[in-house]
């Protein structure tokens, strides 16, 4: 995987005005991820990258893991490359969407009300079309990062990243040879406190997973007759207590330097203990930092039964399982508590915590690049509630930050696009980020 010649500068499209059609294009890709190998796959999408970065001179490879699910790599040659390298990746996969529910088709990167809407809007072809818009026009300038920089367009992030990122560092680590930092997702989006002042906060911890079935066996029968022993009775109530349970307040590191610099904008003292009325402040954001000041686990299917009077021997649940950093022990405890004895529980999938520190060249440069487009920012670190392909490249002794720099309107309910219906992106926004994302690549 070798870096050819660039093209020369002149008469290409400016990154600012190539990154709107760049995202509406990896949109209309349908690359919804129902799990294993449903649905149309990756490979269009791998292809589409594949062709963007060759136009500009990289070799791009593309990896398949299954049929139809493609990752796209490529490595640009820094002006020094003997300092470590530096990861910037993104998925292509998005989670299904059906159109009924939304107010433009969520496969057509519509624009309208100053936004590009659909499936995958925020999470993440936003983020992939800002890196090739940005690349894309550095390269046909001539203009080379400090470092190398490689670049991961990955397959399956949405089910775990098996045949995505996990595939590729299991088995091509070497795609990844010299690289120490990166960055990816779920980052650098701001929080308007005031006119003079946004965070804009930066992902540098995330909760880790359990995925897990749950299931109950009982005694099977006709519908019409007693049964003191029926499965789905015992899995309900033991799935009702799970939904309610509240876990203890546990604040991390990162958690404390979120709370200590939310407290320092707000001009008020916080307490962890007590987070409803600040919470309230914080609009859409409040459901992701809701999620990390405690364990969570929701109930989120339910099987059983197979016709009305038949009381079947077995029911089943999924619940989606997320733990603190330094907290997996003590949260597997307490699922075990709260479900009693009769519920057997087992990992669907399973994936460990992330945490680091908020320091560095790495993050001087992530502050600065924003402040130079924003003089209202100021970067600060927060815990993603989830997970990104973050935790496979941490294998490979990888420091992994989300930042995929957006300056939203304070009227958007940016956590609520996430997976959610009438998914988008401001255009504004995209435009922001190609700005921020070059400038930090001229400091890495």
């Amino acid at each position: 995987m070798n870096q050819s010649t660039p093209a020369p500068a002149g008469g290409g499209a400016s990154a600012e005005s190539e990154v709107v059609e760049l995202c509406r294009d990896l949109i209309r890709i349908d690359t919804s991820n129902y799990g294993g190998n449903e649905g149309p796959g990756e490979r269009a999408a791998a292809e589409y990258v594949a062709e963007k970065l060759a136009e500009v001179g990289l070799e791009p490879e593309i990896f398949e893991s299954r049929p139809g699910r493609a990752s796209t790599v490529a490595r640009i040659a820094g002006e020094d490359s003997s300092r470590p390298a530096l990861l910037i990746h993104g998925h292509t996969d998005v989670v299904p969407a059906n159109a009924e529910d939304w107010t433009h088709d969520p496969f057509s990167g519509e624009i309208a009300d100053g936004c590009v809407w659909g499936r995958g809007a925020v999470d993440m072809k936003d983020m992939d079309a800002m890196t090739l818009a940005v690349v894309r026009d550095r390269l046909r300038a001539g203009r080379r990062p400090p470092r190398d920089v490689v670049l991961a367009f990955l397959a399956d992030e949405e089910a775990g990243g098996l045949y995505g990122a996990r595939h590729l560092v299991d088995n091509h680590r070497d795609l990844f040879e010299g690289v120490t930092e990166a960055i990816g997702e779920v980052g650098g989006f701001s929080f308007t406190v005031n006119e003079d002042l946004r965070l804009y906060l930066v992902e540098t911890a995330q909760k880790g997973m359990h995925w897990m079935r749950l299931t109950v066996d009982g005694t099977a029968g006709h519908g019409s007759m007693t049964n003191n022993d029926n499965a789905i009775t015992e899995l309900c109530e033991a799935v009702g207590r799970l939904g309610r349970h509240k876990f203890p307040v546990r604040v991390t590191k990162t958690v404390r330097s979120f709370l200590d610099e939310l407290s320092d904008a707000l001009g008020t003292e916080l307490d962890p203990e007590d987070m409803e009325e600040t919470l309230a402040k914080l609009g859409g954001i409040a459901k992701i930092i809701g999620a990390t000041l405690q364990n969570t686990a929701a109930p989120t299917q339910l099987g059983a039964g197979y016709k009305v009077n038949v009381i079947p021997g077995q029911a089943t649940a999924h619940v989606d399982g997320r733990f603190l950093p330094g907290h997996e022990e003590e949260f597997l405890a307490d699922l075990d508590r709260v479900l009693g004895p009769r519920v057997q529980r087992e990992d669907v999938h399973a994936d460990k915590a992330l945490e680091t520190s908020f320091d560095g060249a790495l993050v001087d440069a992530m502050q600065a690049s924003l402040k130079a487009e924003d003089p209202a920012a100021r970067a600060v670190p927060y815990m993603l509630s989830g997970g990104t392909d973050a935790k496979s490249f941490d294998d490979l002794g990888i420091r992994c930050f989300g930042f995929a720099p957006l300056k939203l309107p304070p009227e958007l309910d940016f956590a609520g696009m996430f997976h959610g219906v009438d998914e988008r992106v401001p255009v504004d926004g995209l435009k922001f980020g190609v700005r921020v994302l070059d400038r930090f690549l001229d400091q890495c």
